[in-house]
């Protein structure tokens, strides 16, 4: 097995900041060779799901077809607090600390079983969970933020995907489309299948990671499509992942992106980052010229002292 895109995560510094392409082929790498943690999700009955950002969508995503309620640290103590039918707490966060550990603290002191869903076996929100119910998955060592290898791992465990199949697509269907003319648009409009409406926020996010307010972006269905998100046209591109686009943008403003048959949320997972790391090496490099100086703030506002690369 090739693991030529892991050694390169292994060795990567500040100066040589890897694009996304290189991490999702990581992770594609490294789940073909580890095994990931057994969660039995007929376990919870009526559970509450919590993560921040992209932690929050994988849970949405792992538990799609439950009868769980979903929340942020924003808003996770006013479920708690008036849902009573919550039976379980189940936290999901790459690190399992900044918010984590606050919330599983909360949940335990209100009686609630917690559940951690981590990458991190020294994270702070252990304390609060009984071992049995913390669930470690392996990772990749990354740039902060890019969390691909991360909650790829927590994905997969429900889908069971083929990461090589994944990794063979990739490299005979999607490196072999010209994307370089990405450089000539600052719009981008994603369409993803109706059944992957799970990925919609996880996309939003790595825009806003790695482009900030820099590069104009959204991300819908091809059902929601249908609704007013193209009032007002806009030199875009719309890109449409699996469905053929035929009616948004005018034609020279379209590029389809094929799936596999029977694709599941990994692949689209991946395949949707791998396009947006061409959108990444088209552009100045906003990430990697900024991301040191946000690391010291956000260490700041987390009252922790955080890196740039996570091991």
């Amino acid at each position: 097995m090739n693991t030529k895109n892991i050694e390169i995560l292994k060795s990567f510094d500040l100066e040589n900041i890897p694009d996304l392409d290189i991490v999702v082929l990581g992770a594609l790498e490294l789940f073909q060779k580890e095994e990931l943690p057994k969660i039995n999700l007929d376990e919870y009955h009526h559970p509450l799901i919590i993560g921040s950002g992209n932690a929050e969508a994988t849970g949405r995503i792992i538990f799609e077809e439950k009868d769980a309620i979903f929340a942020s640290e924003s808003n996770y103590e006013q479920k708690l607090e008036n849902i009573k039918t919550i039976d379980s707490v189940i936290v999901i966060s790459a690190s399992g600390g900044k918010h984590a550990p606050i919330i599983a603290k909360r949940a335990k002191e209100l009686g609630k079983r917690v559940v951690l869903i981590t990458n991190n076996k020294d994270a702070e929100a252990i304390k609060f969970v009984d071992s049995k119910d913390v669930f470690i998955f392996p990772k990749n060592r990354e740039p902060y933020t890019y969390n691909t290898s991360t909650y790829m791992g927590m994905i997969l465990g429900k889908t069971h995907e083929n990461t090589s199949d994944i990794q063979n697509f990739i490299e005979k269907n999607i490196d072999t489309i010209d994307m370089t003319f990405f450089s000539k648009y600052e719009k981008y409009f994603l369409i993803v299948p109706t059944k992957f409406s799970g990925i919609i926020r996880m996309l939003q996010v790595k825009f806003i990671e790695l482009f900030g307010r820099i590069i104009a972006h959204d991300v819908e269905t091809t059902e929601y499509m249908k609704h007013a998100v193209t009032v007002v046209p806009a030199n875009e591109l719309f890109i449409s992942f699996g469905d053929k686009n035929d009616t948004y943008g005018d034609p020279q403003n379209r590029l389809y992106i094929p799936l596999p048959e029977n694709a599941d949320y990994v692949t689209m997972m991946a395949i949707g980052y791998y396009v947006i790391s061409k959108i990444q090496k088209q552009h100045e490099p906003y990430f990697k010229k900024n991301i040191a100086q946000y690391i010291v703030q956000a260490s700041k506002a987390f009252n922790h002292e955080m890196s740039a690369i996570v091991e």
